[in-house]
């Protein structure tokens, strides 16, 4: 089932074009890591799928999903990590943008509290957000994504700043996500060393072109450059 289409979306700010005629579609399932140098698009195409900035020609077709309803991890660095709230509070406004009233329901606490239980991560409900963990804020910053959505997350270079042990805990959790859950997932990832490219799928921007295909393609390309 397609989720959502990419149709000749060119991206950019005030005219000035980073990104043009992406063609692509996002299926229920996939896992698409994004890959490529710093300044290639990989964020404004997020900007873009989120419709947080409006494409210069093309368009965002959203199928079977609701805008609101993808849920967002963004980097860690964009987080403030001395913010004073509980892991609970952190991932209890996740909800925010589904909420049906003007308050917090039985609804939406037990969602937070279920998530929470599935990332392994409630026995720091009542723990400060600041004194966790790299790894740990990143796990709390994911269930607050996922309370978001059932459907569709986007995660923007999830592994920044961890260690080796703590990002291979985070994939193998992403990975789960995508597997056992079924949560389709796009990731922009620094990662190009194979075992990081975890996804089904990769969607490579350079300069000079652009590719977006299976992974076994993308590494087969590689290695005959």
């Amino acid at each position: 089932m397609n989720l959502i289409e990419l149709k000749n979306l060119t991206l950019g700010y005030d005219n000035h074009i980073v990104l043009k005629s992406i063609n692509m579609s996002i299926d229920d399932g996939d896992f698409i890591c994004v890959v490529g140098p710093n300044g290639s698009g990989k964020s404004t195409l997020i900007k873009g799928i989120l419709g947080l900035i409006k494409p210069i020609s093309g368009k965002v077709i959203y199928n079977n999903l609701k805008q609101n309803f993808i849920g967002y991890m963004p980097q860690e660095t964009l987080v403030d990590k001395n913010f004073p709230a509980s892991v609970y509070e952190i991932v209890l406004s996740g909800t925010l943008n589904t909420l049906t009233k003007s308050f917090y329901t039985k609804k939406e606490k037990d969602l937070v509290l279920s998530n929470m239980k599935l990332l392994g991560i409630e026995k720091l409900k009542d723990k400060n957000f600041c004194d966790l963990s790299g790894g740990e804020r990143q796990k709390v910053l994911l269930a607050r994504s996922l309370c978001a959505t059932s459907k569709l997350l986007i995660l923007d270079e999830p592994s920044n700043n961890l260690d080796s042990k703590s990002k291979k805990d985070l994939y193998e959790t992403v990975i789960n996500l995508n597997k056992k859950n079924n949560i389709t997932i796009i990731m922009i990832t620094h990662d190009l060393d194979h075992d990081n490219l975890i996804g089904n799928k990769i969607l490579s921007l350079r300069e000079d072109e652009i590719f977006f295909g299976t992974t076994k393609e993308f590494v087969r390309r590689v290695h005959h450059e």
